[in-house]
């Protein structure tokens, strides 16, 4: 890769890092449940569509990294170590190896609507495990109870959001080749 297009990768890395961070902090809080709905999902499904495993998951950890330093990155315009530690952190960690599982099962198939599926699908599972381990923790919940509260009702969002994520990701991706971004 030439320095051309070493710079709009960097450029585009940073770019999805950015709208990541941009939608991220706008929520809808259910009333069953300390997690609330947040497009965050939807952006790294998208980031890593657009930008692959490597790239997608970089741009994540950018947001996951600017979110703890205090940048108001996070739900509610929030940011911090202690919203990393708090009930929701293991979301937030867990937003990285969904960046990561889902860029490894998509690999090159970019244009192929099972692997990018199934991507989004286990890499949000094993964002599930995680935000529950941790909720169950720092909220003194069972397990079931954290599922009912911060699982359950968010499994038809995020279907619908990696639905979303897939269309606009592939109708993107082939406005962004014909320019000659990516």
């Amino acid at each position: 890769m030439n320095n051309k297009g070493k710079l709009k990768t960097y450029l585009m890395v940073a770019l999805m890092a950015a709208i990541i961070s941009v939608v991220s902090p706008f929520s809808i809080v259910i009333p069953i449940s300390p997690v609330p709905i947040t497009l965050a999902t939807f952006a790294i499904y998208l980031t890593v569509y657009l930008l692959g495993c490597k790239y997608g998951t970089i741009s994540t950890i950018i947001y996951v990294l600017l979110g703890f330093i205090g940048a108001p990155v996070f739900t509610g315009f929030t940011g911090g170590v202690a919203k990393v530690l708090g009930p929701t952190g293991g979301y937030i960690i867990g937003y990285i190896f969904l960046a990561l599982i889902e860029g490894l099962i998509i690999g090159d198939r970019y244009e192929g609507a099972f692997f990018s599926f199934l991507g989004m699908i286990v890499g949000t599972v094993v964002l599930y495990a995680f935000g529950t381990v941790w909720l169950t923790i720092s909220m003194h919940m069972t397990i079931s109870e954290a599922l009912f509260a911060a699982v359950v009702p968010f499994i038809p969002g995020d279907i619908i959001k990696m639905v979303l994520a897939y269309v606009s990701g592939k109708k993107i991706k082939t406005l962004l080749i014909k320019a000659g971004i990516i």
